[in-house]
């Protein structure tokens, strides 16, 4: 397969590179397209530096590898519309975006721009996975190997239609203790806080927030020792919810 990798944390970061590494491996065609600058927290937002129109990427060399990488001046989100698009060479067979330093679990999916390329992907025809390790953001040393080999195990499972968001505990690959199926945290254990407010400003922080996660769910099978993966649908219509005494498109009172 043809497959691009991305992320959101950027061209240089050492998860890119490890995953990139581990798909050529495997026998895949990689292409290498992520943002010039570190991206999170962009969601899906189609955001580039451009002049005149142009968006602007810059083709690098990627660790000690022979893959076609570019530093884009995009979010992740962009970087999955242009290559779709075949900005990049013929479009992916597959979207892979990570490894993202730091877990997308929960309700917090909705702000990551690791998930955000992988739904974008989605929408646009492209099966995707986005894939995270459970890491400290400030530690150099990390299991990213641990990672990219889970996300090569699940390529046969990205038949289009849905993302699969993939969780992975920063555990050596002999320590993992397996891989499950895992509903969205309600309330993870990590949250955004308010940590301080003054005259015309505010500082937000990340802070854990508990020690028990939800049965079953992607922070507790993380905190469990296990790789936590969820499918996720793209944004669509949310055709059962009912509107009274609105009409519809047939001229019929929905709800009633």
């Amino acid at each position: 397969m043809r497959v691009l990798v991305t992320n959101d944390d950027g061209i240089d970061s050492p998860g890119l590179l490890a995953l990139a590494e581990r798909v050529t491996r495997a026998g895949h065609e990689v292409v290498v397209a992520a943002p010039a600058e570190e991206s999170s927290g962009s969601s899906a937002a189609l955001q580039a530096v451009d002049e005149g129109g142009r968006i602007q990427m810059a083709e690098r060399r990627l660790g000690s590898t022979d893959t076609t990488a570019f530093a884009v001046s995009a979010t992740p989100a962009f970087i999955v519309l242009l290559a779709t698009r075949g900005a990049f060479g013929p479009e992916p067979d597959v979207v892979l975006a990570g490894i993202n330093r730091g877990a997308n679990t929960g309700a917090a999916v909705l702000h990551s721009g690791t998930v955000g390329a992988a739904l974008t992907a989605v929408a646009n025809g492209c099966p995707a996975l986005a894939v995270s390790l459970d890491v400290d953001p400030n530690t150099e040393e990390a299991n990213w190997d641990t990672a990219a080999e889970i996300a090569v195990d699940l390529l046969p499972m990205l038949t289009g239609g849905f993302a699969l968001n993939v969780n992975v505990p920063d555990v050596p690959a002999g320590d993992l203790r397996g891989v499950r199926r895992a509903h969205l945290a309600e309330f993870g254990i990590v949250q955004m806080t308010l940590r301080e407010q003054g005259e015309g400003f505010v500082r937000m922080s990340l802070e854990q927030v508990g020690d028990v996660a939800e049965p079953g769910s992607d922070d507790g099978w993380l905190l469990d020792g296990y790789a936590a993966v969820t499918p996720l649908f793209p944004p669509g219509e949310a055709a059962d919810v009912e509107l009274p005494g609105i009409v519809d498109t047939a001229g019929e009172h929905i709800g009633g």
